[in-house]
């Protein structure tokens, strides 16, 4: 099972949902607070020389506005209306500061309202915020009115375009989950069918012969026992994925190795406790596979052969090929048998056939299945190696 896209760590889950981690918040207000002091202190500094009386006042309040940024990413409305009547008092206390450098803290923080705040909350703030703009057209006449209005609106676009960003965000990591589950639901579905249309197979074959041939009967019991502790062990591996990586499970002992090609031979012979002649061919090594394409070709086999026992009629020989080249592994599995009428393998649309062409997709692969001119029916998988890797 791929784990690549595994679960985001808690700063960055929180970030998706609209909220900043500590980390992020401080960077931001050091960013935003350093801006303000910056443009808007110089400003002042500029501006209050020939004011001397004034220049403390509105340096207070400037400060006041930098310090106010701190929350803004907890409460950006409440910063929002202290950093607009900080700058207006800024700007009437001196107006040589321009109108829209005297809001430059509120701008900043209803960008910040605009990316975490729903939609209509921003919008009522971006109307608050046009408000003033008649003192910027007496102070500046039509430009100074422009350039008011285009830094407001830029700013709460700016945070529209962040918050898209993070439902972007949120999708792709519900569309992550989503195609996760779903890997694991057809991981639960290879391992369940497959094993118990085994043990379907060996009851009905020790049912037929419980009376006269006691001890082929008990042979079969004790497959299905073996199929069984088998299917639970694989289904066990599954929840563990979920597990940090320790290495050792909760009793001190060692994991079971999972699904793979090494173990071709322990699902052909469960294949063949049913009665069906199973034979298996290999070509290359296939040891040092990346586990993807390890776990596709051991489920796509075993869903072939699972096909196999449940829809080729009269089939009693499967052959099974493995082919291991440099780029790609080849895997062909072959019965002998009649496809039932309307059986979903023969058609190719059933859950079996789709979750093979699903899995060799997810490793970049192809495969194919269909009825053979001759008769049988032949899946055939290639699975590239270096993609995956």
């Amino acid at each position: 099972m791929d784990r690549s896209s595994t679960q985001p760590d808690d700063a960055f889950a929180g970030e998706a949902r609209g909220e900043l981690s500590p980390r992020t918040a401080r960077a931001l207000w050091w960013g935003s607070a350093g801006l303000v002091l910056a443009v808007l202190g110089t400003s002042v500094l500029v501006a209050g020389a020939e004011h001397g009386r004034r220049l403390p006042v509105a340096a207070a309040l400037v400060l006041t506005q930098a310090c106010a940024l701190w929350w803004q990413a907890r409460a950006p409305v409440a910063v929002l209306t202290v950093n607009a009547v900080t700058g207006l008092a800024v700007w009437t206390l001196l107006p040589a500061v321009s109108l829209t450098g005297a809001l430059l803290a509120a701008q900043i923080a209803l960008c910040v309202l605009s990316a975490t705040r729903p939609r209509r909350v921003s919008v009522g703030a971006l109307a608050a915020m046009c408000l003033p703009a008649p003192l910027a057209f007496g102070a500046g006449g039509p430009a100074g009115l422009a350039v008011y209005l285009l830094t407001v609106v830029l700013a709460w676009t700016a945070g529209q375009w962040r918050r898209a960003q993070q439902a972007r965000t949120r999708a792709e990591m519900r569309r992550a989950v989503v195609e996760e589950r779903a890997r694991i639901a057809r991981e639960v579905h290879d391992v369940v069918a497959h094993t118990l249309s085994v043990m379907v197979v060996q009851a009905g074959a020790a049912d037929d012969v419980f009376t006269e041939r006691p001890e082929q009967a008990r042979q079969a019991l004790r497959a299905i026992e073996t199929g069984a502790r088998s299917a639970l062990g694989e289904l066990r591996l599954l929840l563990r994925a979920f597990r940090p990586d320790t290495g050792e499970d909760g009793a001190g002992k060692q994991r079971e190795p999972g699904p793979s090609l090494a173990r071709l031979d322990e699902l052909a012979d469960t294949v063949r406790a049913t009665g069906m002649s199973v034979r298996v061919h290999r070509e290359g090594a296939t040891d040092g596979l990346p586990a993807a394409v390890d776990l596709a070709a051991y489920r796509i086999v075993q869903e072939a052969l699972t096909n196999t026992l449940r829809h080729a009629a009269g089939a009693d020989e499967v052959s099974v090929r493995v082919t291991a080249e440099g780029a790609c592994v080849e895997v062909t599995v072959v019965d002998n048998g009649r496809a039932s009428q309307g059986g979903s393998a023969v058609a190719g649309a059933g859950r079996g056939l789709l979750g093979m062409r699903e899995r060799a997709r997810l490793v970049g692969g192809s495969l194919r299945a269909g009825p053979l001119p001759a008769g049988g029916f032949e899946v055939a998988a290639r699975l590239p190696v270096e993609r995956a890797s």
